[in-house]
């Protein structure tokens, strides 16, 4: 396997998160249970062969390696098509990304990009659905919901024989309901209102989500307006967050990892710190 591009991996249930986040630097995640990846500010090899991409915004730590993801793709010749996911105002200057790169590497950049707005959800398979949520960011951006779909058999037809139900499916009677449970979810960058406004965030299992700044002279004003969250964000909603884990990203590249780790330990009140996976923490 070629080593082109640095990633961490953790396991969570039956969901395994891979991906590489730091800001300003780069932000890339998949779920190969799941076939998705979520932002591609940079693309392992490995990732190659995931099919599906949800962007969460366009800067360039979260965007600069499209262009490598739909070539590369193309050449590998991938029986699943590529599609990318992302905020329906940036669909246009995305493409015209992909048409300049077209031109300068003389080859084809063939994908789909499919625009989303708040409240739209992608129908990834018969199980899955994706969903999407504003977040708070200085360019348009979202978060996403993924949930679990089962096909539950109604009241008034339980007890029923196949042959029976079978019968009323080729009439073109509806005898399941669909019933959802939330998996996870991913905000990409935003400030608390993101959250605060979206409160299955606080619900879903598994939750990834940026914490950029801990140092107690950053002053969250400022990381407020410039759309990214403070560790003192998540102390004052402790109570709230429900995730059974928590992965915490995007850390500021002005410190190491290990600056959060101790931050989270230190700061954030029990049993919310013990929930917390610091990405990029291997201990």
């Amino acid at each position: 396997m070629i080593d082109n591009s640095p990633y961490y991996t953790y396991k969570h249930r039956e969901l395994t998160v891979e991906g590489f986040s730091r800001a300003m630097v780069q932000s890339v995640w998949r779920v190969p249970e799941l076939d998705i990846g979520f932002d591609v500010g940079a693309l392992p090899w490995h990732f190659l062969s995931t099919p599906h991409w949800f962007i969460s915004h366009t800067h360039l730590d979260h965007l600069a390696a499209l262009p490598v993801l739909v070539s590369r793709r193309g050449i590998m010749d991938y029986p699943t098509p590529t599609t990318v996911y992302l905020p329906k105002e940036m669909v246009e200057p995305a493409w015209d990304m992909l048409q300049v790169w077209e031109r300068l590497d003389r080859g084809p950049m063939n994908c789909t990009l499919k625009g989303l707005s708040p409240g739209d959800e992608v129908e990834l398979s018969r199980d899955h659905v994706v969903s999407a949520h504003r977040m708070q960011h200085t360019v348009p951006a979202l978060g996403y919901v993924v949930w679990e779909r089962r096909h539950k058999l109604k009241p008034e037809y339980q007890g029923l024989p196949g042959p029976k139900i079978r019968d009323l499916k080729d009439a073109g009677t509806v005898v399941t309901d669909d019933v959802r449970q939330p998996l996870m979810a991913y905000t990409g960058d935003t400030n608390p209102v993101g959250l605060d406004e979206n409160p299955i965030f606080y619900e879903v299992p598994l939750l990834i989500v940026e914490m950029s700044f801990v140092r107690v002279n950053h002053r969250r004003d400022n990381i407020h307006a410039f759309g990214h969250m403070h560790i003192d964000d998540f102390i004052e909603r402790a109570d709230r967050f429900k995730n059974e884990k928590l992965i915490v990203c995007h850390i500021s590249s002005r410190y190491d990892v290990e600056e959060t780790v101790e931050a989270v330990r230190e700061h954030v009140p029990e049993p919310l710190a013990s929930r917390i996976h610091v990405w990029g923490n291997e201990d």
